[in-house]
Formats: structure tokens, sequence, C-alpha cells
């Protein structure tokens, strides 16, 4: 979604740390980086999600281990934090932060504004010449039948439906009683204490609806990429649309063991700055053979010239970053640009202006904008090129950038283009 001025999310934190454990304390087993937890917290008892076959409550005062992740969360002394931090087994410690599901409406009419002016810098690129492999002042709209999305992207001539690739989607949970999904095979978790997976929020069965929404939704036009993919929805955002990191943490290592390929998070913090421990998280996902898609982010403002900058997760080098476009394929007034922290580039932008997708019934569909909307197109699409050549990891990172359409716009604004899905 569009996060307003007011509730943009920034740098929240649980007064927790994240250690990212070095590549020596991990291996078959995890009783050196057990050991090296108990040593730096002074507590003989760790909870590891290697051993949990479930939420490892990760929330509580234990310090928890995710092995697979090569992470823990713990809470420090002052004494403990120094030590910590001079400790040559650690890649890093950093506070735990609070994460935002990326936004909330905003009105027509600001998004009419915003459209238009970025509408008129488009069409003045375009006009300065557009090379090969570039397009036009393209104008895209949702049809009774295909939202825009779904045409610019090509999905709808793609012969690919996702089927036999498993897709998560780390987010707000998922109205589980929506029509559009019913006998649908869908695994689900909730990461947040205390809540079911159930959706209240919206933005997670928004997201959901367009990574693998059905090809015949009886509420309207198709919405949905990979509308055959095995879905996984993980609740790692409560009620309230935020989430602590070891709640996102633990969704991320569940989808990793369950066999996701892709993982789609449309989330995030306004950070300047790289978190080890999502680098760490990304590097492991892609050596797993998951690749991890996050929104690039909401703070920019454009047409005020300020282009904001892409945060955390997104802004891991191992974590595909993602702009929006609108139906013009011009940039989103809202979508951040990158920035010069080494992994802060966009990688790939999708649809993200007046997206159509599912919402909690009673309503049943709602058209919102985002990065956040942007992210799961890119998700979905990944899934059909995973189906069609089999690839996962860093290999389908690179088949998504290679089979991106050029645009008349800066890489630091859209990376190598939009997504396109595989033709027929």
């Amino acid at each position: 979604m569009v996060a307003s001025r007011a509730t943009r999310p920034g740098s929240t934190t649980t007064g927790r740390y994240l250690l990212v454990l070095g590549d020596a304390l991990l291996g078959d087993d995890d009783s050196a980086a057990r050991t090296a937890v108990q040593e730096l917290t002074g507590l003989g008892e760790v909870t590891s999600t290697r051993d949990a076959p479930g939420p490892s409550g990760a929330g509580g005062t234990r310090p928890t281990l995710f092995s697979r992740l090569g992470v823990a969360v713990a809470d420090l002394t002052s004494e403990q934090l120094r030590t910590a931090r001079a400790d040559r087994r650690l890649v890093g410690v950093e506070p735990e932060r609070v994460q935002y599901a990326i936004g909330g409406p905003l009105s027509e009419a600001y998004l009419r504004g915003f459209s238009d002016a970025a509408r008129f810098l488009h069409e003045q690129a375009a006009g300065a010449g557009a090379g090969a492999g570039t397009v036009g002042a393209a104008q895209f709209g949702d049809t009774d039948k295909l939202t825009w999305g779904l045409q610019a992207t090509g999905v709808a001539e793609s012969p690919e439906t996702g089927k036999g690739v498993t897709v998560a989607v780390l987010d707000t949970g998922l109205d589980l009683t929506h029509p559009d999904f019913a006998g649908r095979p869908i695994e689900s978790r909730s990461f947040v204490d205390g809540q079911p997976v159930q959706d209240v929020q919206g933005h997670g069965t928004h997201t959901a609806g367009t990574t693998a929404g059905p090809l015949a939704p009886g509420t309207g036009r198709r919405y949905g990429v990979a509308h055959e993919a095995t879905l996984l929805i993980g609740k790692v955002l409560g009620d309230d649309g935020s989430g602590s990191d070891a709640g996102i943490l633990e969704g991320i290592e569940w989808a990793i063991t369950s066999g996701a390929r892709v993982i789609s998070m449309s989330l995030g913090s306004d950070v300047n700055e790289v978190s080890a421990a999502y680098e760490n998280v990304g590097r492991r996902a892609l050596e797993a053979g998951s690749l991890i898609v996050a929104a690039a982010g909401n703070n920019a403002e454009r047409s005020t010239g300020n282009v904001g900058f892409v945060g955390i997760p997104a802004n891991s080098p191992s974590v595909m970053a993602v702009a929006a476009v609108d139906s013009a394929l011009a940039i989103a007034d809202f979508s951040a640009a990158s920035s010069a922290v080494e992994g802060g580039q966009i990688d790939i932008a999708g649809p993200g202006v007046d997206v159509y997708s599912s919402w909690p019934m009673p309503q049943a569909t709602n058209t919102i904008s985002g990065t956040s909307m942007a992210t799961p197109h890119v998700a979905g699409i990944a899934a059909l090129w995973s189906q069609r050549t089999g690839a996962t990891g860093q290999q389908l990172w690179a088949q998504l950038v290679q089979a991106a359409q050029r645009l008349p716009l800066s890489s630091g604004d859209v990376g190598s283009g939009l997504v396109r899905a595989p033709g027929a």
C-alpha cells in the first residue's frame, strides 16, 4: 500500500538484538551455535527452530536460534552487548526492529496528482528518444476480464500457471473464508503471538491475491498471477500491520524448509543501511533455492523532488528489491529510488499503482497502490519462470532481470525494467 506521510514506517526497535552468526558456528547440527548463544547471553536454555516443529515462541524471554538462517534473537545487557560486538564468531549484532506492511491507501485525488506528474516526466523521457528494447508511453487499464498489471507484464498470454511451484507470502495473513480461495490447498501458519492467520488488516489478502489468485475469480476480473502455485501463507505482521524481526525470520525459515522457491515480502522499515541479519538470511535462502522478493519502499515523494531510498530488508544485496510503476509505465511518485549503500539498488519493477486484488470479506476486492502491490506481481511471475525452466535461487533471479522489459527510465528507479512473464 501507499504509506501516508504520518504513518510511514521508520526505525522502531524492540529492545532485543539480532546476533548474526559466522559460518564457522553453523553445521549439520546447531550445537556450536547454541553454545555460542548461551555464552553470550549467560542463559543455559536456548530455543532452536531446528528442534521446534511449529512456531518457536520467538517472542518469549529465552534466546531463539534460527539455525538454518544463522541468526539468533536475544535480550542482552549493555555489558553483554559490548562482548557480543567484539566476538569474532559473529558477523554482526544489531537491534531487533519492527517491520511494517508498507503503508495505507491515500486519497484518489492524491493518486491522480502523482500519476499525472509521473506520466508527464515519463513522456518527456520517451520523447527524448527510447533506445532498442524500450517502450513508448504505453497506457494500460483494467478490463472486465483482466487487471492492467496482468496485461502489462504479459501474464495473460503466458501458458505457465505456477503449477508445481511453492510460493510463500509473508504478510498480515489471508482471509481464509474468501470465496476466491475456496477449495485451494493452502498451508498457513501464524508467527504473531496470540493471533490466528485470519487477515483482518487487508494487506496480506491483497498481496496473496496478486501473487496467486484464481484464474477465474467469482468476484470479477482476473487479478492473480500464478493461479496454480502451491500457496504458503505466513502471518508475520499482526492485525495492526506490524511485526518483529523474530517473527519475520521465523516465517522465512518456515518458508524455506517448506520448499518455497519464491518468498514474497511486502514489508519493511525506512532504514538507509543494510541489515547484516537480512543479508545473511537472503544469502542462505538463495543457497537453499529460495528467492526473497521484497518491496523497495514508499518513502519517496518525487513530485516534490524527494526520491527516497530503498529500506530494510529490500536493500540487502541478496534480496530482490521491487519498485512500482503506474499504468503508463511511469515510475510511481512514492516508489523509492536506489541508494548508495551496498545492495541498495532497485533490481526490477512491477505494477504498483491502482492495483485491483482480493480483500477480506465482505468487501471481497480493493484497488490500492504501493511497492507492496508491485512485489507480488514479481513473486508470481518468478513462479511462472520457475515452472518453465526449473530455475531456483540465484538462477531464477538472473532469469527475471534478463527477461525484464527495458523502460525509458533510470535504472536507479526501475532496475532492469518491468518484470515480464514467460511468453507462449
